[in-house]
């Protein structure tokens, strides 16, 4: 029952918006299932600790350590971002920026955006997993293109036509992984689609199969996480759509392809060993950091700045799992936790300086401390931990994933990784100094957050700030027993 309504309540909570049109009803509407469903995420995280497994349906739907963390990731984004648009529709509404039907219709999208995308993983079938995904993408294609301007109809074009050529290779990747175990599945020929059922025949599949459907399910999914070279969807799509709902692709929905590539490397390595499958993603992880520093460094537009900072991270993830070993499988998991809590931080501060600037150049900013100065002091600190600077949670996590690439042996790697890094805290350091500490132009007018806009960074920056310091025993407990899985530890 609860894994089903987690897939329920903000599906549920869209089909109520639908014929809603009272603005406060919407906006309540929306707060109650995304808060709902953060409950519902916590239940489950303390039942998958009590129990170790949670499945439904006879294994249809199924949780285990690594699921509940991304369902409470995505519950926590969906939750943070439902607080801040209240603040920031408001007043794209006063600007005359949108309509009362596209305020009812963000309001009907986004928890259907969220539904999918707690569905992603929940299901134990891979074929369903491939059917999730690419349900996130029909259900957030129409808030890219949310605004109706032609940049807005290129963004969205652009990442359906990239996305959905991605969803196609991962689709003949997920039947080939099929095809490889058919014929050792025996019994469970019924259910031998399922991830429970393909972990444990992974070693007798057939090999030459399985190490195409590893490429094509890496290219594929790594095109929804955007990794290079297949990244080019992403800075139009998080330039052009809201703020909270670019949140929600840059803080939520990049787990569920990192989850989509997680599952199917436990198969390929049980099957292939680790050096096939972690040369492979070494290759595009540290390719993704590497390619976008010089991007942000010399980057003008500060929600693009945010969409090469997301592909950095989804690099870092998925080098942390080419890395290998019990580190580097620590690292990603712990990367993926850290940077969902962190990202939201930066959107919510860079939709506030859009909206009170009305620009999204950085050259035409400055003095955001001195004009909105809770907005300014935390973009600061979003910087900081985003980048992860210490003691900031992220630098933990890249520092294991370093870790786990000199235990490997990977030298020439750990070097790339290191230069990439550095060189983006550079340009995020330089871009942000000036945008937040600068002098103010001559007659910018101080603004004010709003206490919806206000609690939403504040929100998040608590547990910025706490996972600094100690990450609590219960997400720990967690993060360790999803690495230790994906590390093929018993």
């Amino acid at each position: 029952m609860l894994l089903t309504l987690l897939m329920l309540v903000p599906l549920l909570t869209g089909l109520c918006c639908w014929p809603a049109r009272d603005r406060a009803l919407l906006e309540r509407l929306n707060l109650l299932g995304f808060s709902v469903l953060a409950a519902l995420a916590v239940w489950l995280g303390a039942d998958v600790l009590s129990r170790g497994t949670v499945e439904a349906f006879g294994g249809f739907l199924r949780a285990d350590a690594l699921s509940a963390l991304v369902v409470g990731l995505t519950a926590f984004v969906a939750l943070a971002c439902g607080i801040y648009a209240v603040g920031y529709l408001r007043e794209e509404e006063r600007a005359g920026k949108i309509s009362a039907r596209l305020f009812h219709r963000y309001y009907v999208l986004t928890p259907v955006f969220v539904g999918t995308m707690m569905a992603v993983p929940l299901v134990n079938n891979l074929g369903l997993l491939w059917v999730a995904i690419e349900s996130t993408t029909l259900a957030s294609v129409l808030l890219v293109r949310f605004y109706n301007q032609k940049s807005a109809l290129e963004a969205a074009w652009k990442y359906i036509i990239i996305g959905s050529a991605g969803i196609a290779l991962a689709l003949f990747g997920t039947v080939l992984t099929y095809y490889s175990a058919v014929q050792v599945v025996g019994e469970h020929a019924a259910n031998g689609f399922n991830w429970s059922v393909l972990i444990e025949v992974a070693d007798r599949c057939q090999p030459a199969a399985m190490r195409l459907g590893f490429v094509l399910v890496l290219v594929g999914y790594g095109t929804k996480a955007g990794l290079v070279p297949m990244h080019t969807w992403k800075p139009d799509a998080y330039a052009e759509a809201p703020v909270p709902a670019a949140a929600l692709l840059g803080a939520a929905f990049i787990n569920c392809a990192i989850y989509g590539i997680m599952r199917f490397t436990m198969i390929a390595t049980k099957c292939l060993g680790h050096e096939y499958t972690g040369n492979l993603l070494v290759l595009f992880g540290v390719a993704s950091i590497v390619v976008v520093a010089p991007f942000v460094l010399v980057q003008r537009n500060l929600r693009r700045l945010l969409a090469y900072s997301s592909i950095d991270h989804a690099g870092i993830m998925v080098a942390a799992l080419g890395f290998g070993g019990k580190l580097g499988a620590f690292g990603a998991v712990l990367h993926m936790v850290f940077h969902a809590v962190a990202k939201p931080l930066m959107f919510f501060c860079a939709g506030n300086v859009q909206q009170h600037y009305d620009t999204p150049y950085l050259r035409k900013v400055t003095g955001v401390i001195h004009t909105l100065p809770f907005t300014g002091g935390l973009f600061l600190v979003a910087t900081f931990a985003i980048t992860g600077v210490p003691p900031f949670a992220l630098f933990q996590s890249e520092l294991t994933t370093l870790g786990a690439a000199l235990a490997a042996d990977r030298p020439w790697a750990a070097a790339l990784f290191v230069a990439g890094i550095v060189a983006i805290f550079a340009g995020f350091l330089v871009h942000m100094s000036k945008l937040s500490l600068g002098r103010p132009a001559p007659g910018t007018a101080r603004g004010v957050e709003g206490p919806w806009r206000l609690g939403a960074m504040l929100l998040v920056v608590v547990p910025v700030a706490v996972l600094g310091l100690v990450l609590p025993a219960p997400v720990y407990e967690l993060v360790h027993r999803a690495a230790m899985m994906i590390a093929g530890v018993p």
